[in-house]
């Protein structure tokens, strides 16, 4: 196998388009890069489909197991949770995928938000019964676009 040491790579028709194994990139000054969807039939952005935050953690005592761009917890009731972000969201347009685990064999009623905020998204979390509880696991992430 070969070595390829570079620093820039620069399409020789258009600057901006660059071929690897048949698949066309293009980027701009930006720093956007798009590159081809399933099938290759359409282009896909490839920051926007990036998770941009990301959190496991617990509600009942708000220790962190693992995150990316979460700078700190906060508590705001049972089976409520604000993550507050290191680097801010762009807008308030962001998605939010959230899941929890119930230690019942009733599973758990729902997830979802109670805020979201460019520098914060507060989630709440319920039983079967739709009571809050402190779920633990509690794992979120987000995809939109960073400020």
């Amino acid at each position: 196998m070969g070595t390829l040491k570079t620093d820039t790579i620069t399409g020789l028709g258009d600057n901006n388009e660059v071929t690897f194994l048949g698949n066309k990139f293009t980027g701009t000054a930006s720093g956007n890069i798009t590159l081809p969807g399933e099938g290759g039939t359409t282009t896909t952005p490839l920051q926007g489909g990036l998770i941009k935050v990301r959190c496991l953690a617990s509600m009942a005592d708000n220790s962190i197991y693992g995150s990316n761009n979460i700078s700190s917890l906060g508590d705001d009731g049972t089976g409520i949770l604000g993550h507050n972000f290191t680097n801010n969201m762009a807008n308030r347009t962001y998605s939010t995928m959230q899941v929890g685990v119930y230690a019942d064999t009733t599973g758990f009623q729902n997830t979802g938000q109670t805020s979201i905020e460019t520098d914060e998204v507060t989630l709440k979390a319920g039983d079967a019964s739709g009571s809050a509880y402190d779920m633990n696991p509690f794992s979120m992430a987000i995809v939109g676009d960073l400020a």
